[in-house]
């Protein structure tokens, strides 16, 4: 009976190790990616005392029931308690150190998990942060654009307006311009009826009759102009082609100082068209007259053709 009784002991505590080192087992399973190399070590020594302690009760139940205990069996009921517990505490102690390896693995799985977590918690929020940042410069950098694009729009709508006042204005201008040709033009047909000729913003007449240099300058000023002013080049030219091959006066003369030319409205000759040798005259020469391209000086009572000029800017 005692023996039945001790196997049956045995068997319990034995299903209990078995239960409690698998479940050690499939714990180990869970945390073995996360232990160090040292947490290993001391993980495998443990174990191996385990069952190095279970193996020794076991083969010194066995023993005890087949050898040194035989005689027990007929003792009485002290010897099944003392055997009792003695198998119950060794169940309890491997239920412990199991339980206590258990407790250890997990808080050391615990807290590496909490530490990469906290890790990853750290820069996830990190990159958060970075992002915020970057969004509010984005939104900020978005807002001047559409700043400046309106800005631009006002601008462009501005410069719109303008371009179609310019526009107008110029097609008024341009109608303004073809009028002005126009009336030029008919001015000038005007002109040439009345022998009277436009160049350089002045308007030239030439006489037909002959008179003094007196009276010719008295007619031009009666017509609101004066003997013609030689100024240039050109100017001769057009004179050679008023005169048309006759003798006409200009502006120009000596009467006050003599030697001294000045043209009619009071300026001193510096440089002129004096025909080979002119002047000449002396005292009784004291005007002057155009002739093809050249200027001579005659009597100012000679009666000659003139010129009138009236420079319509003044």
């Amino acid at each position: 009976a005692l023996t039945k009784v001790n196997n049956a002991q045995y068997t319990v505590c034995y299903s209990v190790y078995k239960s409690l080192a698998e479940m050690s087992d499939t714990i180990y399973d869970n945390v073995i990616r996360t232990e160090t190399e040292g947490m290993k070590r001391e993980r495998v020594e443990i174990m191996v005392d385990i069952y190095e302690s279970v193996d020794h009760v076991r083969d010194h139940d066995f023993r005890t029931e087949t050898n040194t205990h035989q005689p027990l069996q007929h003792t009485g009921s002290d010897s099944v308690k003392i055997r009792s517990s003695r198998a119950a505490v060794v169940c309890l102690v491997l239920l412990c150190v199991l339980l206590l390896t258990a407790v250890i693995v997990l808080g050391v799985h615990i807290h590496t998990n909490s530490t990469n977590y906290t890790e990853e918690t750290h820069q996830l929020l990190t990159k958060i942060n970075n992002l915020t940042e970057e969004r509010d410069q984005l939104l900020i950098t978005i807002k001047d654009y559409k700043t400046e694009k309106y800005q631009l729009v006002i601008q462009n709508n501005s410069l719109t307006i303008e371009k179609k006042d310019l526009l107008s204005k110029h097609d008024v201008v341009m109608k303004q311009r073809e009028q002005l040709q126009q009336e030029n033009n008919d001015l000038r047909k005007r002109l040439h009826e009345v022998d009277v000729f436009y160049y350089q913003s002045s308007l030239y007449f030439i006489s037909y009759e002959r008179k003094s240099w007196t009276e010719s300058r008295q007619d031009c000023k009666d017509r609101g102009a004066d003997l013609i002013i030689i100024n240039n080049r050109e100017e001769q030219g057009l004179v050679k082609q008023l005169s048309v091959g006759t003798f006409v006066w200009i502006g120009l003369t000596d009467s006050d100082v003599e030697g001294r030319w000045k043209w009619v409205d009071g300026s001193i000759l510096t440089s002129g068209f004096w025909g080979s040798g002119e002047p000449n005259g002396h005292r009784g020469e004291n005007c002057v007259v155009s002739y093809a391209s050249w200027w001579y000086d005659y009597p100012c009572n000679n009666a000659f053709k003139w010129i009138c000029e009236k420079n319509i800017l003044k």
